[in-house]
């Protein structure tokens, strides 16, 4: 089913790898399994993996230089790793603890113990996902379920609809450091601007990678909306890297935040899809 945790299982005791194969398909798991370092991250390249339990000691590479590849790949930066291993010492727990390795089983070891930790390991993963791992805001599930409350209920309410023009050209240009650091530099300008002048009601969200909804009243709104486009204009330009120690390096590349506001007085919506797709087309401003 489309719905089942894909797991890796790096294991060159080929016996072991195919006993973990088959228990965990049982346990209702999609399994793939490597015995080989390259071949791992190769299939973590090609794959959208929910876990990997990965052996430390491998024909080719060792699991921590596995753990070192997919860190350094933006696709498997945050993917979660439990080293099973035969290494006891406190040094080899340290090292994978150091590359973000989420669980350290050694062998040999109690099946329903790996299970547990397998189990709990994709459960704190799935939590994690509804955040977002550059700003840390909440992703478009909970913003769908708290604008689907906003529906439900008869309190007014505002929206700003936020996005950054030119990101994906900067990003072309600087690349993913440089473009990460200008999403959670506008993250915390914005949610400053809420600390200081909303309520602890209102929300910030992305409804997309680098798109954000506030949601707040219309007592609030327009100094938030002020506060946030004087922030950002006065910042845009610190965002792009400099060359040479002192030149700006923009090469024709420039970012601005366009802005695009919603009410609950502007109409009736039938669902939070309609409430989305007329909130991104709205008129829009740049500051």
């Amino acid at each position: 089913m489309a719905d089942k945790s894909q797991i890796l299982i790096v294991e060159d005791d080929l016996d072991l790898s195919e006993m973990l194969n088959a228990y965990f398909r049982v346990q209702g798991y999609d399994v793939l399994t490597a015995a080989w370092g390259e071949e791992a991250v190769q299939i973590s390249r090609d794959k959208t993996l929910d876990l990997v339990v990965l052996d430390i000691r491998l024909p080719d590479i060792d699991g921590y230089e596995v753990c070192r590849r997919l860190r350094t790949n933006r696709r498997t930066q945050d993917l979660p790793v439990i080293f099973l291993t035969e290494k006891r010492d406190r040094i080899d727990k340290l090292q994978g603890l150091e590359l973000g390795v989420v669980d350290y089983i050694t062998k040999p070891f109690d099946i329903q113990e790996l299970r547990l930790r397998v189990r709990n390991s994709l459960r704190r993963a799935s939590q994690q996902a509804l955040v977002n791992p550059v700003t840390n805001l909440p992703e478009d599930q909970l913003l769908d379920e708290r604008l689907r409350d906003l529906l439900q209920g008869s309190a007014p309410w505002e929206m700003l609809y936020i996005s950054i023009d030119g990101i994906d050209q900067f990003r072309d240009l600087y690349g993913f450091v440089a473009s990460d650091d200008v999403l959670r530099g506008v993250a915390l300008m914005m949610n400053n601007a809420i600390r200081e002048l909303g309520k602890e009601t209102d929300m910030i969200a992305h409804m997309g990678p680098q798109k954000f909804v506030i949601v707040t009243t219309a007592d609030h709104v327009a100094l938030i909306r002020e506060r946030i486009e004087g922030r950002v204009r006065r910042s845009m330009e610190l965002f792009h890297p400099t060359k040479d120690g002192d030149e700006k390096s923009v090469v024709g590349n420039k970012l601005q935040l366009v802005i695009s506001q919603l009410g609950s007085s502007d109409g009736k919506f039938d669902d939070v899809a309609a409430l989305k797709t007329e909130l991104s087309h709205r008129p829009i401003s740049k500051p």
